[in-house]
């Protein structure tokens, strides 16, 4: 595939179950995006050939805003099980690691999502800014003291990390693993985090047994670790509850049961996960975004308190941290005029949605003043828009304060992109600022 010339893009270069496609540049996949808006219908993605793995039918690719937002709204048709994660269905015995409330629908969906969602209540937030400012002050003052380097590591991962082990209860000697970890389960796709278990160089041909089940052993490796942590804590919890998230999850009444360990372990690793990811991304593509945009970050900056909350919803809008979700048809039903059967799987591409020239204009324009600004990025309307949606939302519009209140000039080099379908991230971000006088 042709990667430096943007007029060669074709049609028959798009295939977005193929790994080489996502290495492509930002605004060629943007622009692949565009031309499938464009062509009636919908198109079905078939994915590669993997030993282990149930045999899959492909997905028919959502790639409008109207089309997400429809599906988004319609639960009953739409449904999350047995997956809403992952583009084809995972070996039974990995569904005890991944499996969770992501992946259900009504009513044990909303009723373990009631749990989870006090800890996420705008009262509970509110309570927590101070501490998540002063985690912010920290973290800005040991990057001054390193001086420049990876953004990443010593911005935007740490803070939403730190956030959600302290929600959850983990204690900070685990943090630096449960980042490795979660690097590996949602990086599950790039050679750094899984190292030769896998090998695209195929692109979407058969990936052989030995490396598939060198893959599958890696994240399900991971996936263990983290299960074994939260059984740890959970244990703790029971015996004695300290009021943190995970004393609530293992303590609480579904149905007149508690969660299995199981069940909480999936939940746990959600949480760990959905908890930092979407901050994370959009922290990383802000700095970019906004270094790339002086006008925009001079407009931000004379007014940071009136416009902040307009440039996190629009670097929410373009970076699109969770490129997708899975959803599968729970019976014959007709969208945009193309006729999708029960059992058929789609997918909702929320990066092609926040583009969609119907409802954007200049979709590829970052404008931190764009109202209405109806994104998708935190998932479409419905039972399973992002429940930590306010939580990056307080997280981002702290981190940046913080940063521009005391490193004006603060700015982005080029990115170092992770090889992924489903998360829209940067590995390392390079950052450069001049630091504040002494005292």
């Amino acid at each position: 595939m042709t990667t430096d010339n943007r007029a060669a893009l074709t049609m028959a270069d798009i295939d977005l179950s193929d790994l080489r496609f996502w290495e492509r540049p930002a605004h060629e996949r943007a622009r692949a995006f565009a031309m499938l808006r464009a062509e009636p219908g919908l198109r079905l993605f078939a994915l590669p050939k993997v030993p282990f793995m149930r045999r899959d039918p492909g997905a028919w690719a959502l790639v409008r805003h109207a089309d997400v937002q429809e599906a988004s709204r319609n639960p009953e048709v739409f449904s999350s099980e047995p997956s809403a994660t992952s583009p084809t269905d995972l070996p039974r015995w990995m569904d005890g690691y991944f499996n969770s409330m992501i992946d259900m629908d009504d009513p044990r969906h909303a009723k373990i999502r009631r749990i989870v969602s006090r800890a996420f209540t705008p009262k509970t937030l509110a309570k927590a800014e101070d501490d998540v400012a002063r985690r912010a002050r920290r973290i800005v003052d040991e990057l001054i003291e390193a001086g420049p380097g990876d953004f990443v590591s010593r911005v935007a991962m740490r803070l939403p990390v730190e956030v959600i082990c302290d929600m959850l209860g983990i204690p900070p000697r685990e943090h630096e693993r449960v980042v490795r970890l979660t690097n590996i389960v949602v990086g599950y796709t790039d050679p750094e985090y899984v190292g030769n278990a896998v090998d695209y160089s195929s692109g979407a041909a058969r990936i052989g047994r030995l490396r598939a089940a060198r893959l599958l052993g890696t994240v399900s490796l991971a996936g263990w670790q983290l299960h074994r942590l939260a059984a740890e804590l959970g244990r703790q919890r029971r015996a004695t509850p300290t009021g943190d998230l995970t004393s609530a999850l293992v303590n609480a009444n579904v149905d007149g049961e508690r969660l299995s360990p199981r069940e909480f372990a999936a939940f746990f690793l959600l949480l760990v996960v959905a908890g930092n990811e979407t901050t994370r991304t959009a922290l990383a593509h802000g700095l970019k975004l906004l270094t790339d945009h002086p006008e925009q970050r001079e407009l931000l900056l004379s007014d940071f308190e009136g416009r902040i909350g307009g440039a996190v919803e629009e670097i929410v809008r373009l970076s699109a941290p969770v490129l997708f979700m899975r959803r599968n048809l729970t019976r014959d039903h007709e969208l945009n005029g193309h006729h999708l059967k029960a059992g058929d799987r789609v997918t909702l591409w929320y990066y092609s949605a926040n583009r969609d020239e119907s409802v954007f204009t200049d979709p590829d324009a970052f404008d931190i003043t764009r109202s209405p600004n109806p994104h998708v990025g935190f998932g479409g309307p419905g039972p399973h828009f992002c429940l930590g949606a306010n939580l990056a939302r307080r997280e981002i519009t702290v981190m940046f304060r913080e940063l521009f209140g005391r490193l004006p000039d603060i700015t982005a080099g080029e990115p170092d992109r992770l090889l992924s379908s489903f998360i829209n991230g940067y590995k390392r971000l390079p950052c450069t600022f001049t630091p504040p006088p002494a005292g």
